[in-house]
């Protein structure tokens, strides 16, 4: 069995509760509250702006061209390509991407970001890929448990959500950086491959943390509405 794959089977019990999550399964049935997308979308936009950082700092670490290549190809599509699902929902709330820019991370999105730059600059790049690979690898899943779950049709408020994370692209960018983290564990130290075990599945318990965070509007204590 892969490294990878390993990894995957290891966190079947936060892959789980991630499914069933109240905003999951709201998503899937077409019924998730207007304040709860809101917040996610404010938090969500700010955490891909990390996560983009995140990437650059890979580069700058990467030994190759290969790697190089691989990180540039993941920021273009987080660039380009993810502010789809984010406009799926917007058009769902009548309010404007542009609008929901901008705003103080929540404390479980602000501690994802800050565990994601630990390992950017403390790691190598086996364990940078380990804690970016539970976000798009979940996600991915997420698509694909909706689609086989609800069958949503044409009339679906979400259907575009859905289908772009269920989309083989993002299948295929997943799995480019699960063989990539796969490579690096064939030569990493025992040591090293625990290091990715824990910055993997921190990165999955903060995935399951970022939709709790979004469904229950989470806000620092004594946090001053309307302040950005």
């Amino acid at each position: 069995m892969s490294f990878s794959n390993q990894l995957r089977k290891e966190n079947q019990d936060i892959y789980q509760i991630i499914f069933s999550h109240p905003f999951i399964q709201g998503i899937g049935k077409g019924e998730v509250p207007k304040e709860a997308l809101i917040h996610y979308i404010k938090a969500d936009y700010e955490y891909l702006n990390a996560f983009m950082h995140v990437y650059g700092i890979a580069i700058s670490k990467s030994p190759g061209r290969e790697d190089i290549q691989l990180f540039n190809e993941q920021i273009d599509f987080v660039l380009n390509s993810e502010i789809h699902p984010h406009n799926n929902f917007c058009e769902q709330i009548g309010v404007s991407y542009e609008e929901l820019q901008g705003y103080p991370l929540p404390p479980t999105a602000d501690h994802y970001i800050k565990h994601m730059l630990f390992y950017a600059h403390q790691g190598g790049i086996g364990e940078i890929l380990a804690a970016l690979l539970p976000c798009p690898w979940t996600y991915y899943e997420i698509g694909v448990e909706l689609l086989n779950s609800y069958h949503p049709g044409l009339d679906h408020p979400f259907l575009p959500w859905i289908e772009f994370y269920a989309d083989a692209e993002v299948k295929s960018l997943t799995a480019v950086l699960c063989e990539r983290l796969d490579q690096y564990a064939e030569r990493a130290s025992e040591s090293e491959k625990q290091r990715m075990r824990e910055a993997f599945r921190k990165s999955c318990q903060l995935e399951y943390a970022f939709w709790d965070m979004a469904y229950t509007q989470e806000q620092w204590p004594c946090e001053k509405e309307g302040v950005k």
